[in-house]
């Protein structure tokens, strides 16, 4: 496959996301040029200043853009000549970003998608406007420009989409469920409530409707924190209270894939939920613009410059998180020939000691920024292709997880169906 010559990527966003992508794609080689941008342009100058010391190199650029003006974007990119634009900025801004890549003749990379809206008349059961929905549209345009946009390549969604891809080719004839479950026993010293990751993309992806998919009915929602059940996260989490998340996995994987249902549950704690209720109660979860003594403020704004900055807190967490997909179904491949029924859990952890001690970026952070990276190493060597707006599904699963090994933690597979002697390898193949 040909290689993309001289990779230069832009990244919008120099938050705990953006900044843990420059350090991690300081220590590779696909690329000769990298900027990272913020509206605040000391957020980026401390960027690359973090890895200045180490990686001397002059890869590494700072700039300041307004993620919401797809002509800033558009301008910026051309102004360095970049070939791959990394949307790390929270999902109220992916169609000015995503815009701007585009009109720039630039492949796009995004975490998370375009916003949903709810129904207008029964946002419990039916959908409105969908995750992504925007942005799929758009599909005709990226494939006459012939450039990509790659959607939903953080770690949830991403990894997890590429796990989904991974266990339909090789693990399962059929499935009945996909369900990605995430959960954590992160605590944070001296705060009562402390957010890992971004509030103002929490609030959006909890209080939102959930959306679930069933063979034969599509797509619909139910209330928020609905279907409690108690899922075993392993390497020591154990189990965590999960529900139901908006959530884009659950919208990307039957575009792709067949099975009965599927599924988004995350393990946030009956705490959390209630912080989460109480700030729906106030309306402190809007986006829309209040008047207070003449300034007008969003409510979501000011919830989230009230409450620490996640990128910030990793001196002062502890725990692991945990990243995954259950899936149910008919197993395939030896001691499957029979065609009976299997369980497995597909994930990845990350240690927050281990992320604060090798990159200085909190577990969560980390976590989510290495995917993203992983994928712009598979395009610059060209072992993904492709043109238009694509999921990670769309790609061959095995080179990503491969090199997701050389990152730093491996991902691992439980077996939660017992297969008589045969033992399973942490690559998820069997011996």
């Amino acid at each position: 496959m040909s290689r993309v010559v001289a990779m230069r990527v832009l990244v919008v966003g120099a938050g705990g996301v953006g900044s843990a992508v420059v350090r991690i794609a300081a220590r590779r080689d696909f690329f000769e040029h990298l900027v990272i941008a913020d509206h605040d342009p000391g957020r980026a100058q401390r960027a690359v200043a973090a890895v200045g010391t180490n990686h001397p190199d002059g890869r590494f650029v700072a700039a300041q853009v307004d993620a919401s003006n797809a002509a800033a974007v558009t301008a910026l990119a051309r102004e360095h000549r970049i070939t791959h634009v990394l949307n790390a900025v929270d999902p109220r801004f992916v169609m000015s970003v995503f815009e701007g890549a585009l009109a720039a003749g630039a492949d796009y990379l995004d975490m998370a998608m375009s916003l949903s809206r709810p129904h207008p008349t029964n946002p419990y059961r039916e959908c409105g406007v969908k995750l992504g929905d925007e942005q799929f549209a758009q599909t005709g345009r990226w494939e006459q420009a012939g450039r990509l946009a790659l959607v939903g390549i953080g770690v949830e969604p991403g990894l997890s989409d590429v796990f989904a891809r991974y266990a339909a080719d090789r693990l399962f004839s059929s499935i009945d469920e996909l369900g990605v479950r995430d959960g954590a026993n992160l605590t944070v010293d001296g705060y009562d409530f402390a957010p890992s990751f971004s509030i103002w993309t929490t609030i959006e992806e909890c209080l939102n409707p959930p959306v679930i998919h069933e063979a034969g009915r599509g797509w619909y929602t139910t209330e928020p924190f609905s279907e409690p059940e108690v899922f075993d996260f392993p390497e020591g989490i154990g189990p965590v209270e999960c529900v139901n998340v908006e959530h884009e996995e659950v919208l990307l994987m039957p575009r792709y894939l067949d099975a009965r249902r599927t599924t988004f549950k995350y393990g946030l704690g009956e705490e959390f939920i209630g912080v989460l209720r109480t700030l729906h109660t106030l309306g402190l979860d809007r986006t829309d613009p209040v008047t207070v003594k003449g300034v007008q403020v969003s409510p979501r704004d000011v919830v989230a410059a009230c409450l620490p900055d996640p990128a910030t807190l990793g001196e002062a967490m502890h725990g692991k998180t945990c990243a995954g997909l259950w899936v149910t179904g008919t197993g395939k491949g030896p001691g499957f020939e029979d065609g009976r029924a299997r369980e497995v859990y597909l994930y990845h952890v990350v240690d927050n000691e281990w992320s604060m001690r090798e990159y200085g970026s909190q577990c969560v952070v980390w976590q989510t920024a290495v995917n993203p990276v992983v994928a712009l190493e598979l395009l610059a060597a060209g072992t993904w292709q492709g043109t238009g707006v694509l999921a990670p599904e769309a790609f061959d699963p095995l080179p990503f997880l491969g090199a997701l090994e050389r990152y730093g933690p491996s991902w691992g597979m439980q077996e939660r169906t017992p297969i008589p002697s045969a033992a399973v390898s942490s690559s998820g193949e069997q011996s």
